[in-house]
């Protein structure tokens, strides 16, 4: 069945029912030949990638040790405790589960028997300061519904957005997230001529959404995923119109226990597989023999020989941190070229009592969102800025003390290097938080200082400090056009031998699902290359 055909049975027998859509999701990579010789592996970091790369590779075979310098695994995908509130330090919720279905299936498992998902949905809703909102739904006569009352004619017009997005999110998972090419031309030669016409790399993710919608307020909801990717909907090629949909198409899940519960289950599933996971064990950095690495000194002093190193870590963090000194030298200003995501200030708070005129997941927009991309892109803290909030315990209650809640608030800021004091700090954290209490004043949503018990605030320098994010970019580099797949930093070094890369900077790209095929990308690389350097 074409994918216009299977969109308009969508809108005929779905379109005013409950029942979630739910298209066949794209293959997850094939595991790769198993290593014929022993081969130890060493991956610098515990997050998702580099915990998806060590599943695959013991799976294979391989001996795998992870060293981790924090207590925890995880990554961004860390967790704070306090006081009977636990709270998410980065991803609040999980999206494209066909991902870590296929992560677990390729080591013999099924994630269901490790984690249980919640259903988020509505998924999430967009505010504006005039009192406007627009929830995104994956049941279909939801959405239609809700996006008729901005037009109410847009039905043929969303649901022929919906046949184009799932034509090339289809494509695009199929025969470009996973292909690790380094050529341009032979990456977009795997698209068929129809599949290159419907990429829209010459149109803006903005230009678009308007062949699709008019309102400018459906534009910016389903725009505003460019905020996290380092560009503004008039910059970002129109493939990214891909984002939305996922989320629309496979939905957005919580685990029970909060994200860190899929952190733990990746844990537990790397060390069934026999993987060593070493916490607190910080690199110092990797020794090399004639651009040939020997394996990684820890911050103790000891020496571990290993055949390959991952390297989980940032990749602009590792070139200019762990790499050895002449080579450093080069790499800063490739790293210094490399054009990153914005920062974030994060706050954690333990709120008395429940917050009920918000969901689990609340994006606030102002009034102008066009000035908050400039500001960003210019390195400027935006006068009015655009922030989520995550109220997980609205979804799993066990997250908070009995009628309390665990809030966490989001605010994109410039990085370190495009900023400097105007993006971390007291002051500026004050500031920011003042931003974030005045909107929620002027919105009546009872969330004010009195109510918070206890707080805990990142900002970029610590989310730099605490998981090596080059510059406090929260999430890798930017996904500009000429920052994607073959233009991204690639998953082996193009100088040193035996030393790969796996995370957000590199392919590809940035948020859990990607880091995941990533992981399995890097490993097959070196499954692929017979363990040779």
């Amino acid at each position: 069945m074409s994918h216009a055909q299977n969109v308009q049975t969508v809108e005929t027998s779905q379109a005013d029912r409950s029942d979630p859509w739910k298209p066949e999701a794209p293959p997850f990579p094939s595991l790769g030949k198993p290593v014929r010789h022993p081969l130890k592996v060493g991956i610098i970091g515990a997050g998702f990638g580099g915990l998806s790369c060590a599943i695959h590779l013991a799976r294979a075979g391989a001996r795998v040790t992870v060293f981790e310098k924090n207590a925890c695994a995880g990554g961004r995908a860390n967790r704070i405790e306090q006081a009977g509130w636990r709270f998410d330090t980065g991803p609040s919720l999980l999206n494209y589960p066909w991902v870590f279905e296929g992560l677990f299936r390729n080591a013999g498992r099924d994630l269901h028997d490790y984690v249980t998902l919640l259903p988020v949905d509505p998924s999430i809703r967009f505010r504006w300061p005039d009192g406007a909102t627009l929830e995104l739904s994956s049941h279909i006569g939801r959405l239609r519904a809700e996006f008729e009352r901005w037009d109410p004619e847009i039905a043929p017009r969303l649901f022929a957005w919906l046949a184009d997005a799932e034509f090339k999110y289809d494509f695009a998972f199929r025969k470009l997230v996973g292909n690790p090419s380094r050529n341009p031309l032979r990456w977009f030669g795997a698209l068929s001529p129809r599949e290159m016409a419907a990429t829209a790399i010459w149109r803006s993710m903005d230009g678009e959404l308007r062949r699709f919608f008019r309102s400018r307020r459906l534009r910016e909801a389903l725009g505003a995923y460019a905020m996290y990717l380092g560009g503004s909907p008039r910059r970002l090629p129109g493939l990214f119109t891909i984002l939305p949909y996922g989320e629309i198409a496979y939905g957005l899940w919580m685990p029970k226990g909060g994200m860190f519960a899929l952190t733990e289950a990746l844990v537990r599933l790397a060390g069934e597989l026999g993987v060593e996971l070493r916490l607190r064990a910080p690199v110092a950095r990797i020794r090399t023999e004639n651009r040939t690495v020997k394996g990684v000194e820890t911050a103790d002093g000891r020496f571990h020989p290993l055949d390959i190193v991952v390297s989980n870590v940032d990749v602009p963090t590792t070139w200019t941190a762990l790499l050895p000194a002449d080579v450093a030298a080069a790499r800063r200003r490739a790293a210094a070229r490399l054009p990153m995501t914005p920062g974030v200030i994060t706050f954690y708070w333990g709120v008395r009592g429940c917050v009920e005129a918000l969901g689990h997941h609340t994006i606030f927009l102002p009034e102008r969102a066009d000035r908050v991309y400039a500001d960003l892109l210019r390195g400027r803290r935006p006068v009015e800025p655009a922030f989520y909030v995550s109220v997980a315990s609205h979804s799993d209650p066990t997250l908070a003390p009995p009628g309390d809640s665990t809030v966490f608030v989001l605010v994109p800021v410039p990085t370190l290097h495009t900023a400097g004091g105007e993006t971390d700090g007291p002051d500026v954290v004050e500031q920011v938080r003042a931003q974030v209490f005045a909107r929620l004043a002027r919105e009546r949503i009872p969330l004010g200082p009195a109510r918070i018990q206890l707080e805990t605030v990142y900002t970029p320098t610590d989310w730099r400090d605490r998981f090596g994010l080059y510059a406090g970019s929260a999430f890798g580099a930017a996904h500009t056009l000429f920052h994607l797949g073959p233009f991204r930093p690639g998953l082996r070094d193009r100088e040193l031998r035996g030393l790969y890369y796996v995370g957000a900077s590199t392919v590809p790209g940035t948020g859990l699902p990607l880091v995941v095929l990533g992981g399995a990308m890097t490993a097959k690389a070196i499954l692929e290359a017979g363990g040779n350097r």
